[in-house]
């Protein structure tokens, strides 16, 4: 019996495939279970179309974020600590701060994006971070810290 899976099942396949199985286990455990559908030619055609409008959903998102990586390719960001004589910083710098200075400079970036080397900075210098724009996309970004 072919059936349309629903949702992921282990050993059988991933939501949305159309997969082969035997007559028993669909119509006693996959189908009750709300795990998959019938796949009868009405429902073939709406998961074609389901498929087919997350592809184009995808690809947008996709663009944007290609779009989002090149505007923020060439932005060198400066965050200001206050900071001790030998350049210890009181406190640290994390992601929120580094999050707060991109939307400063006109980019929509939330914080949960943002990946540092380390969860917190505590002394001046040049770092880097990792912004995961997309899932296939992530863009390395160097920002300074610098004494207020």
């Amino acid at each position: 019996m072919d059936i349309i899976l629903k949702q992921d099942v282990d050993l059988l396949g991933s939501k949305h495939d159309i997969v082969t199985v035997k007559d028993g286990h669909a119509r006693n455990f996959l189908i009750p279970q709300g795990m998959a559908i019938n796949a009868t030619a009405s429902a073939r055609k709406v998961v074609a179309e389901v498929i087919k409008q997350q592809a184009h959903k995808a690809s947008k998102a996709m663009d944007e974020a290609q779009a989002l990586a090149k505007k923020l390719e060439g932005l060198k960001l400066k965050i200001g600590a206050k900071a001790g004589e030998n350049g210890k910083i009181f406190g640290s710098v994390n992601s929120i701060q580094l999050a707060e200075a991109i939307q400063a400079a006109g980019h929509s970036i939330e914080r949960k994006q943002i990946q540092l080397g380390d969860d917190s900075i505590k002394e001046l210098g040049s770092y880097e971070a990792t912004i995961k724009l997309h899932k296939d996309l992530i863009v390395t970004m160097p920002f300074d810290v610098v004494a207020d």
